[in-house]
C-alpha cells in the first residue's frame, strides 16, 4: 500500500520539474528569437513558459520583452497586458507607457493612446522627439488642437523629424483659426528649410491669399469711383477721380509686392501670375 501511494507523488513532482525544465528551455528560445525580431515565435514561446513556470524563477521585468514582442507581432490585447505586468514590476514603466501609446494608435483607440503618452512624457527624463511627436499626431487626430500645436513645436524643438513637425504645427494652428501663428510658423519653416515643397508651398498659398485682398481692396476703391463717374458725380478728368486711381494703384502695388513674395517660393504658381497680370492692367 506505502508504495501504490509513494508512486503517484513522485510522478507529480517530476511532471512539475520536467514543465519548469520546458518552462525555462522555452524562455532562452524566446530571447534568442526576439534578439532576430522574429517576434511573433517569441511572443508564441514567452506566452507559453510563462503559462508553464513551475518553481522557474523569472524576473518580473521579463513582461517588458513580452509586451515589446506582442507588440510586433501585432498582438495588442496581448502587449498591453504585459506591459501593465511590467509596470506593476516597475520595469521600463516610461517606455511601456509609449509603447501602450503605440498600441492604442494601431488600435484606433486614440484617448488611451494620448493619456498614455503623456504618461511616457511625465515619466521620460530625456522627453525623446518621438515621443513627443507621436502625442502631438494623437492630439491632432483628436482635434485637440492646442495640445498639438505644443507637442509638434517640442518634437521640432528637439529636432525630431523637424520639418514635418513644424509644417503639422502651423496645419494645427490652422485648425485653431490662428491665422497669424499658421503663417509665422510657416515663415519659419521656409526660412529654415527653404527646399522643403510643402512648406514653401503652403506660405506661398498664404501669399496669394494676402494679395488676392489687396487686389480686391485696389478693384473696390476702382468700381466706387466709376460708379461716381456713372452717376454723373465727377468725370474721368476730374482729379478727385485721378486721386481715387491712384489709391488703386497703390493697393495693387502692395498686392504685387506680397504676390513676388508668393511666386519666388512657388514660381509655378498660376493664381499669383494671374492676380499679379491683373493688377499691373491698371496703369
Amino acid at each position: 500500500m506505502m508504495k501504490r501511494l509513494i508512486l503517484p507523488v513522485v510522478a507529480v513532482f517530476l511532471g512539475i520539474a520536467a514543465f519548469a525544465q520546458d518552462a525555462a528551455e522555452m524562455i532562452n528560445k524566446a530571447n534568442e528569437a526576439l534578439k532576430t525580431n522574429k517576434f511573433g515565435e517569441a511572443f508564441e514561446l514567452y506566452d507559453k513558459a510563462m503559462s508553464n513556470l513551475g518553481d522557474v524563477q523569472v524576473d518580473k521585468a521579463i513582461n517588458f520583452n513580452i509586451g515589446y514582442a506582442a507588440m510586433q507581432a501585432e498582438k495588442n490585447e496581448a502587449a498591453l497586458s504585459y506591459f501593465d505586468k511590467a509596470i506593476e514590476a516597475e520595469a521600463n514603466v516610461a517606455k511601456c507607457y509609449e509603447y501602450k501609446g503605440s498600441v492604442y494608435n494601431k488600435m484606433k483607440d486614440y484617448p488611451n493612446a494620448l493619456a498614455s503618452y503623456e504618461k511616457a512624457l511625465e515619466l521620460s527624463e530625456e522627453k525623446p522627439g518621438a515621443l513627443m511627436l507621436n502625442a502631438a499626431i494623437t492630439a491632432y487626430r483628436l482635434e485637440q488642437y492646442e495640445k498639438a500645436v505644443n507637442y509638434f513645436d517640442l518634437a521640432y524643438q528637439a529636432g525630431f523629424k523637424a520639418e514635418d513637425a513644424l509644417l503639422n504645427k502651423a496645419m494645427a494652428q490652422k485648425k485653431m483659426n490662428n491665422e497669424v501663428g499658421y503663417k509665422q510658423t510657416l515663415v519659419l519653416g521656409a526660412d529654415t528649410f527653404p527646399n522643403n515643397k510643402r512648406i514653401t508651398a503652403a506660405l506661398a498659398g498664404v501669399y496669394v491669399m494676402e494679395g488676392n485682398v489687396l487686389y480686391k481692396a485696389g478693384v473696390e476703391v476702382l468700381n466706387a469711383a466709376n460708379k461716381k463717374v456713372n452717376d454723373g458725380a465727377m468725370t474721368t478728368e476730374d482729379d478727385a477721380y485721378k486721386a481715387e486711381v491712384e489709391k488703386a494703384k497703390v493697393e495693387f502695388k502692395k498686392g504685387v509686392d506680397v504676390l513676388g513674395l508668393a511666386i519666388k517660393l512657388d514660381p509655378e504658381n498660376q493664381n499669383a501670375k494671374k492676380l499679379i497680370e491683373a493688377c499691373n492692367q491698371v496703369k
